[in-house]
Formats: C-alpha cells, sequence, structure tokens
C-alpha cells in the first residue's frame, strides 16, 4: 500500500527515525531534546527548540545526504525530549547529568537544545564518560566566557569558563568559531589566552567555499588531533547571521552564511577524528520565519551525523 505520509502529519522523530527504545538501542546514533530555556539572557523560546528542529528535520524526506551519500534513519533513534525540571538551573542539571551520561555511555549522541547552559551539563557527563577532559569545537556569535551571568553565578553565557574551571576541556583543544558580539576583551580573548584558537566572524568573511575555508579547516583539525582528546561540538545557532537564523535568542548581526557553516561541518566531521557527540542549542521558534532557523538547524545536526557516518565508512575501507 502507498504511504500517503506528509511532513506536518508524520510522527515528530528527527529525520522520521525510529523512537529509542529497549535498555540498550540497536542504532549507533542517539538524539534527545534538552527543551529549557531558563538560563537565557534576551528572548525565551528555545525550550520549543528540539520540537521545531524535528518539524523541520522531516522535510529532508529519506535523508540521503547529497555529499556523503548516506542516510542515517536506520543508525538513528530519537529519545524524545528529557523529562527536566524547568524552573531551576541547578535542579534541572542534577537531573539532566545522570540521564545523558546514561545515554552517553550507550550511543553516540546529539542533543536538541534549549539554551547554551545545557552544554556544561553535557560536557561533565561526557568527562564522566570518557574518564578525561574532551577538546571543543564550539560554533557561537557569543564567546560565553564571561565570570558570572548578569549577578548569577551560571548561565548560558559562563560555560565556557566553568568548563574550563572544571577540567572539562583541554585548553588547547578549545576552538571557537563565529565570535563577533560585544564584549570586554578579557572575555573576548579568554580562549586564545588559554592556548585555544578563536576564529572570529571578521576572520571568515569572504570565506565560504571548501578550497576557500582549507586554511582554516587544516588550523582547527591540527588543534583537536594535537589534544590527543575525544572532540566535541557545540553548535549556538546563532553563529549564523540573523539573515539565515532569526529565530534565537540574542541575535548578532555580522555572522556566518548557511553554506559556511555547512562548508565547516562537512568538511571537519568526516574527517578520522575522534568526535563524541554534538548539540545545537539556541533555536527559539516564536522569533522565526518561514522555519529558517529550524531548517538550517536541522542540516547541521544532519550533516554532523552523515559526516560521522562517512568517516566510520572511510576507516573500515
Amino acid at each position: 500500500m502507498v504511504q500517503h505520509a506528509f511532513a506536518y502529519v508524520s510522527p515528530r522523530r528527527f529525520a522520521g527515525a525510529a523512537a529509542c527504545s529497549g535498555a540498550q538501542p540497536a542504532a549507533a546514533f542517539g538524539v534527545a531534546g534538552v527543551a529549557w530555556d531558563g538560563a537565557v539572557t534576551n528572548r525565551p523560546g528555545a525550550r520549543f527548540g528540539p520540537a521545531a528542529i524535528r518539524q523541520a528535520s522531516l522535510m529532508l524526506c529519506d535523508a540521503t545526504h547529497p555529499l556523503f551519500d548516506v542516510s542515517p534513519v536506520d543508525q538513528l533513534c530519537d529519545h524524545g525530549d528529557l523529562l527536566l525540571p524547568n524552573t531551576s538551573l541547578q535542579a534541572m542539571r542534577a537531573a539532566l547529568e545522570p540521564q545523558a551520561q546514561r545515554l552517553m555511555a550507550q550511543q553516540h549522541m546529539v542533543w536538541l537544545g534549549g539554551d547554551h547552559s545545557i552544554t556544561l551539563s553535557l560536557l561533565r557527563a561526557l568527562r564522566a564518560v570518557h574518564g578525561q577532559p574532551l577538546a571543543v569545537l564550539h560554533f557561537d556569535a557569543h564567546c560565553d566566557t564571561w565570570s558570572d551571568h548578569f549577578g548569577e553565578p551560571s548561565g548560558h553565557g559562563t560555560w565556557v569558563v566553568e568548563a574550563v574551571q572544571e577540567g572539562l576541556v583541554v585548553p588547547q583543544g578549545m576552538v571557537q568559531v563565529g565570535i563577533r558580539s560585544a564584549a570586554e576583551r578579557a572575555a573576548r580573548d579568554y580562549v586564545n589566552r588559554i592556548g585555544g584558537r578563536v576564529f572570529t566572524a571578521r576572520e571568515l568573511r569572504g570565506l565560504e567555499s571548501p578550497s576557500q575555508l582549507a586554511p582554516v579547516v587544516a588550523d582547527i583539525r591540527a588543534r583537536l588531533a594535537a589534544s590527543a582528546a575525544p572532540v566535541y561540538l557545540t553548535l549556538d545557532i546563532d553563529c549564523l547571521d540573523p539573515a539565515f537564523a532569526p529565530g534565537t535568542g540574542t541575535p548578532e548581526p555580522g555572522g556566518l552564511s548557511s553554506a559556511q557553516v555547512l562548508s565547516l561541518l562537512e568538511e571537519l566531521c568526516a574527517m578520522q577524528l575522534p568526535f563524541v557527540g554534538m548539540d545545537c542549542v539556541e533555536v527559539a521558534p516564536p522569533y522565526d520565519h518561514a522555519e529558517l532557523t529550524a531548517n538550517i538547524a536541522a542540516h547541521c545536526v544532519w550533516t554532523y551525523v552523515c559526516a560521522r557516518m562517512a568517516a566510520a565508512r572511510c576507516a573500515q575501507a
């Protein structure tokens, strides 16, 4: 029988993948939502990000990637959104971290946020799973290196400093891409000062194709490889210019294009680097237009998973 399933009435799981079931899911990759935005400082709404990203992903049809020629659907399952408190950052983290650690021990996990405060908890869980600090590839408009969060000790703008201070990150393996927001010099230069590398949005202007970005890719690859650590990707959707991603809590003009971000993901995530997971955060559907932000977020997640599948295929060849 013909299956007349349209995107807007299909089950809301990422790319139409199956729901995760059993104590040990068979799929290599897992997706889970963290519907939390209690630590935003401008516009709330990222708690609706996971649902919007999943909805947009249903337009991928069979999800066969045009560059990697693979589809993640049979190797991916969706855990849905984790059940978490929604009024206390401390209580949310206390509930998130054990759940994340359990899932990360079973599968290569991709997390749909949620605001960027969730990344600290995800790094804590990964640190426990792998027993060592991580290298981090961080796409963002904001450096997230403030020492406090508008008078509060922790939030979506402090997680980088907290992760370094807690020993969750190899400082030399911290790479930031797209930074451009207003910030005092001490915050902007923090990652460079500890031995990492910041690629500002200004540095990347005019570099869009894989050939143009090749020196950047080579530098990032060398830094991540030299860290000798598992690599985690955290992608704040506001790394993109608001023209490409208006639906976010703290938009910053002058950002990256969709083509730039996808070129970097395609090149870096298909390499033989030890990536161990990803999050895509700060998608805020109330401010989106024509689902532009949700669409590019879904494409970034899809590209990451397909690239890792391609990398595994190359390793086995």
